[in-house]
C-alpha cells in the first residue's frame, strides 16, 4: 500500500481507504461475519483509513467496526461523521421523510459521545460534519467541533459536501483537515471550484463513491439489486441514464482490459492521478473487492491513458444526476 498525508496534519493514511457504509446500510442485506473478515483483510493490506458515520444503520456501522477497531486501535485512522438525524431515532435512508440535519453545538456534544461509545475509543481521528446545516452558521458548528479537539475527543475535523464559501468560513475558525465529497469519473462537479478552494487551503479531498456506486465497474446488474438498495432511487440507475452508463462502463472495461487491470482499478487510478491530495474511499464488504481496489495504487497512467479516458467520457455524457432532487437540495451549502 502507498500512503498520503491528510491535509497539513502529517498523518499518513492509505492512498485508498475503505468506506464502511455498505456493511450496515443502504445497499441491501448485510453480513456482519463477512464484513468483519473484510475489516481484518484491510489491516493485512495496509488499508488503515476507515470511514463510517453515525447515520449508517443508526449507529450499527460504528458498533460493527468497533469489533476490529478496539484490538487494533493504533493501526487504524478512523473517520466518522455527525449531522443526519432521524425523527424518533428510527433508522431510515438519508433522503427519507423525517430525516433532518442538525449542526447545532448542542447536538454535536451529544453526537460525539454516542460515536465514541459505539466505536469504543477515547478519540476519533477525523470527525466530519456530514452536511452543512442551513439553519446554523457554519462558524458555530465548527467552533463546537474545535472544542472537541481541545477536549482531546477528536484529533482533526472535516466537512462533507460543503460549498467553497462554507469551507472558507469554517477554515477561518479552525483548520479543516479534509473535505469529503463524491468524486468519480461520473461526478466531477467539484473540479469547477471546490477543488481549487481545498488546494488553496491545503485540505485533502476524500472521495466517496469513487466507483460511482458500482456503475463504472462493469459488474453491476441493477435488476439484481435488492428491493431496499437505495441506488434504485437514483437517476443514474434509471431509463436512458442507465443505458448510457452501461454503454460507458462497457467501453471503459475494454480499455481497462487493454491496460490489464480491472475497471475498478482503472477508475481509482484515474482519481489517484488527479493529485496527491485526493484520497478515494471505495466501499465494499467483500475481501476480494477490497484487495482489487487496493491494487489501484500500483496502476500507472500516462497522459495518453488519461486522454483516452476523457474521450470515453465525452462519448457518453448523459450520466444523470448523482442524487434525487431531495438529496441534491442538501449538498453544496
Amino acid at each position: 500500500m502507498k500512503y498520503r498525508k491528510v491535509g497539513k496534519t502529517g498523518e499518513q493514511v492509505s492512498a485508498v481507504g475503505l468506506g464502511c457504509m455498505g456493511m450496515s446500510f443502504a445497499y441491501g442485506p448485510s453480513d456482519d461475519t463477512q464484513s468483519i473478515a473484510t475489516l481484518h483483510k484491510a489491516l493485512d493490506l495496509g488499508v488503515n483509513f476507515w470511514d463510517t458515520a453515525d447515520v449508517y444503520g443508526n449507529g450499527i456501522n460504528e458498533s460493527l467496526i468497533s469489533n476490529v477497531l478496539v484490538p487494533n486501535r493504533d493501526k487504524i485512522f478512523i473517520a466518522t461523521k455527525f449531522g443526519f438525524r432521524f425523527q424518533n431515532d428510527d433508522a431510515a435512508p438519508s433522503n427519507s421523510n423525517g430525516t433532518y440535519i442538525d449542526g447545532s453545538p448542542k447536538w454535536i456534544k451529544t453526537a460525539v459521545e454516542k460515536s465514541l461509545k459505539r466505536l469504543k475509543t477515547d478519540v476519533i481521528d477525523l470527525y466530519y460534519a456530514h452536511r452543512i446545516d442551513p439553519n446554523v452558521p457554519v462558524e458555530e458548528t465548527v467552533g463546537a467541533m474545535a472544542d472537541l479537539v481541545k477536549e482531546g475527543k477528536v484529533k482533526y475535523i472535516g466537512l462533507s459536501e460543503a460549498s467553497p464559501a462554507s469551507i472558507r468560513k469554517a477554515y477561518a475558525v479552525h483548520p479543516i483537515a479534509a473535505l469529503q465529497n463524491e468524486y468519480s469519473l461520473l461526478t466531477r462537479d467539484i473540479e469547477k471550484d471546490v477543488l481549487q478552494t481545498t488546494r488553496e487551503l491545503g485540505i485533502s479531498l476524500v472521495a466517496f463513491s469513487p466507483l460511482s456506486r458500482g456503475l463504472v465497474t462493469n459488474a453491476l446488474n441493477v435488476d439484481q439489486l435488492s428491493k431496499d438498495d437505495f441506488r434504485k432511487m437514483l437517476p443514474r440507475y434509471q431509463g436512458d441514464n442507465l443505458k448510457n452508463n452501461n454503454d460507458l462502463s462497457s467501453a471503459f472495461a475494454v480499455f481497462a482490459n487493454e491496460k490489464k487491470v480491472s475497471p475498478a482499478q482503472l477508475a481509482l487510478a484515474w482519481l489517484l492521478h488527479q493529485g496527491e491530495d485526493i484520497i478515494p474511499i471505495p466501499g465494499t464488504r467483500s475481501e476480494q473487492r477490497l484487495e482489487e481496489n487496493s491494487g489501484a495504487v500500483k496502476v500507472e497512467l500516462s497522459q495518453q491513458d488519461m486522454d483516452t479516458i476523457e474521450a470515453i467520457l465525452e462519448k457518453y455524457p448523459n450520466t444523470g444526476a448523482r442524487y434525487g432532487e431531495a438529496q441534491m437540495k442538501i449538498v453544496n451549502h
